[in-house]
């Protein structure tokens, strides 16, 4: 697993936000929208991005078969 908090997470990707998981779903102005990683609708803006840690970019994902 890859753990960084030097770049920004993109679209797919599953990150850490505090002790919650979970996967971006979009970029709106500047913001990052977050859901859960276990699925669900509801959607929350990233509190500090900078500090999310990207557990898996959403290749790597794919990779592995995951996507």
């Amino acid at each position: 697993m890859t753990e960084t908090e030097t770049e920004m997470p993109s679209v797919g990707d599953e990150v850490e936000e505090g002790k919650t998981r979970a996967v971006v779903t979009d970029v709106r102005g500047g913001v990052i929208w977050l859901r859960p990683l276990r699925g669900g609708s509801t959607e929350w803006p990233a509190e500090n991005p900078r500090r999310l840690k990207i557990r898996r970019t959403r290749a790597q994902m794919i990779a592995a078969g995951d996507l």
